[in-house]
């Protein structure tokens, strides 16, 4: 609703910042501000209304946003332009494919990744996520997300003008940038934590920082412990001070307090920050942390999606061409929350991770069976238009096993034991198991635990390796494009984690590394060993075969308009409890039929179950065409798939 108020408020501090709005530019910043500055004051009276400073918050909140512009070179606001031209939201288009990949493990440093590029564009990749760059402690970085300094380039990787140098080549080359934000706490050793230590009231206010045990034994009742065995408890003594910190990961990552206003204030600079150095995506860490309450669990408040759609509102103003991306890794249902409920819907994240179909595709794989995943689609097909996710077979992180107890049940499992099989089965003690992982983040209390693993070694190739079985590795190989084809083609973004476009298995030298030790997460993060990595172009090797079927997979997704996220995919229910179907479908474009068999087993399906209106069928995959004729059977050998079109 229009406020004069407000405007004013808004042309005064613009033409303080001399923003000229008769220039094109600035025009257009002018009507986006103005368009949203009344749900951006709504958004954050909502949080601090009851704050004694509110005022004089807010008004310093509009001047980042207004600086933020100012500062945003001419080449970034036109490709903000660019991307706002299209009805359909520029990050839903079929032709982004990514990659997330740690610089120093991969290339050694960011001077080197450009020499990465046409290995990268070769396989069909255009959007890099480079995971945390900006610096942390050598021995308490939480590989990168326990962030010392926001605003420098940790020196391992290289320097702020490397990256900018990264960024503007990637420019040249229509290739997409993705960073982290770690938004929900510092290092211990950030100036802001330095200066709390010190004694400073207006740092210490940055953090949840008491003088007792009284109130953080209040949050204990009710907040779960995130790493049990390596880091218990939520709270941890600063002797320097004599205060209790919350510290909700590990004891050197201090939660930031954003019922300060001034947390949320210095935060938005900092995206900000971000968004001028050429972002195209940014990838907040952890946003399910950011709110915390007694009495809850201190995860997915009202009050962190509060936040979120505040911080989206003022990027959109300042920044329109930077998405967003949540890093909620949490029950499905709750992932959708994250973007945006009610009023707010689809106004809140661009993105969000779709970790709920990234683990139900390893149960599928583990158990043959489809029936737990089928169960979990209603909610996961409640995605807003215009909003998009991150599809994975897995990532720098744990597997987790998030999906509700209800699914599981309505498959005919038991929710416990059937977890239990599954961590039985990636662990390799189930017995007849081809799959070497490990258990990560046990919980010896609730049973609960996490997976890590590469998707080769998960797959079975490392102990198809081992054994030397012929039989073993091809079924690894195949396995591991199945999975890699059902993510790419389910709608959203393709993210592959870098080493497994060649097969890379779990590396266990992390154990001599007494930094790294104690987190097995680092088994799944490889040293590239760019002679191995050569091998995608020599004829019969597993890298080869890899390599060149993950490229095919994202040629064909490329040339497929169909394949775009406008919310336009149906399941297909079929006889079969082995068989994952579904079409993608939409105007003027024909349907894609995508069938993927999940067991190791021959399986048959009645081509009549999935009404193809056509005669014929051409698989994009092998290239054959099928003919329909009344009672055709399409026939699968174990871990096969299709990519159907009528011709």
């Amino acid at each position: 609703m229009y406020q004069f108020s407000l405007h004013r408020q808004l042309r005064q501090l613009m033409d303080f910042h001399t923003i000229d709005i008769h220039r094109e530019s600035d025009e257009l910043f002018y009507a986006r501000a103005l368009s949203n500055i009344a749900t951006i004051h709504d958004l954050f009276v909502s949080l601090y209304g009851d704050h004694r400073k509110k005022d004089e918050y807010f008004q310093q909140l509009l001047h980042v946003i207004i600086l933020a512009h100012a500062n945003r070179r001419q080449g970034l606001r036109q490709k903000d332009w660019v991307k706002l031209q299209n009805e359909a939201a520029w990050f839903t288009s079929n032709e982004l494919a990514g990659m997330s990949l740690y610089v120093d493990r991969f290339c050694g440093g960011l001077k080197n990744l450009p020499e990465k590029f046409p290995y990268l564009q070769n396989l069909g990749v255009n959007l890099l996520h480079l995971m945390p760059l900006f610096q942390s402690p050598e021995k308490e970085s939480d590989g990168g997300y326990a962030v010392s300094d926001f605003r420098k380039v940790d020196g391992k990787f290289g320097t702020l003008d490397d990256l900018v140098m990264v960024q503007q080549k990637m420019e040249t080359k229509k290739m997409y940038l993705m960073l982290d934000i770690v938004f929900n706490h510092t290092s211990h050793l950030h100036e802001w934590a330095a200066k709390a230590k010190a004694g400073n009231k207006t740092y210490q206010d940055f953090f949840y920082m008491f003088d007792d045990r009284t109130i953080p034994d209040q949050f204990e009742q009710s907040m779960p412990e995130i790493f049990p065995e390596a880091a218990p408890g939520n709270f941890t003594w600063v002797p320097e001070c004599n205060k209790w910190v919350m510290t909700v990961f590990h004891n050197y990552q201090w939660d930031l307090n954003y019922s300060n206003p001034a947390v949320f204030v210095a935060m938005l600079d900092t995206v900000f920050f971000y968004a001028n150095l050429g972002v195209d995506v940014l990838r907040i860490d952890a946003p399910a942390f950011i709110w915390k309450q007694i009495g809850t669990t201190c995860q997915n408040l009202p009050q962190a999606h509060t936040i979120l759609q505040l911080l989206r509102q003022c990027v959109q103003v300042a920044t329109p061409g930077m998405a967003l991306l949540g890093e909620a890794i949490v029950a499905p249902r709750q992932i959708m929350q994250y973007f945006g409920d009610g009023l707010a819907r689809g106004k809140e994240c661009d993105f969000a991770y779709n970790a709920t179909q990234m683990a139900l595709q390893w149960d599928m794989l583990a158990t043959g069976e489809t029936n737990v995943m089928l169960a979990a689609q209603e909610v996961l097909q409640q995605k807003p238009l215009n909003t998009s996710w991150i599809t994975y077979t897995r990532s720098h992180d744990d597997i987790g096993l998030g999906y509700e107890d209800a699914m599981i049940s309505a498959a005919g499992f038991n929710a416990y034991e059937h977890r239990k099989f599954l961590q039985r089965y990636y662990s390799g003690e189930w017995e007849g198991s081809p799959a070497k992982g490990a258990l990560f983040s046990v919980n010896a209390k609730t049973g609960d635990a996490r997976l890590s693993g590469t998707l080769a070694s998960l797959c079975g190739l490392e102990r198809g390796l081992e054994e030397g079985n012929d039989e073993s590795i091809e079924q690894a190989i195949q396995k591991i494009l199945l999975m890699q084809a059902n993510s790419f083609f389910i709608g959203g973004v393709p993210m592959i984690f870098y080493g497994d476009e060649v097969g890379y298995l779990n590396d266990y030298t992390y154990q001599e590394d007494a930094a790294k030790a104690y987190d097995n997460r680092w088994m799944h993060r490889p040293i590239i060993d760019w002679e191995k990595n050569s091998r995608s172009e020599v004829a019969g090797t597993i890298e080869y075969q890899i390599y060149q079927g993950v490229k095919k997979l994202l040629g064909i997704r490329k040339s497929l308009p169909v394949v775009a996220d406008q919310n336009n995919l149906e399941w297909l229910h079929l006889d079969s409890k082995h068989l994952a179907a579904f079409v993608r479908s939409g105007a003027e474009k024909k349907p894609l039929y995508c069938l993927f068999n999940f067991s190791g087993s021959q399986s048959n399906l009645d081509l009549a179950t999935i009404k193809v209106n056509g005669k014929s069928l051409i698989d994009h995959w092998t290239g054959i065409t099928i003919e329909i004729s009344a009672g055709g059977t399409l026939k699968f050998d174990g871990y096969q798939f299709y990519l159907l079109e009528e011709l």
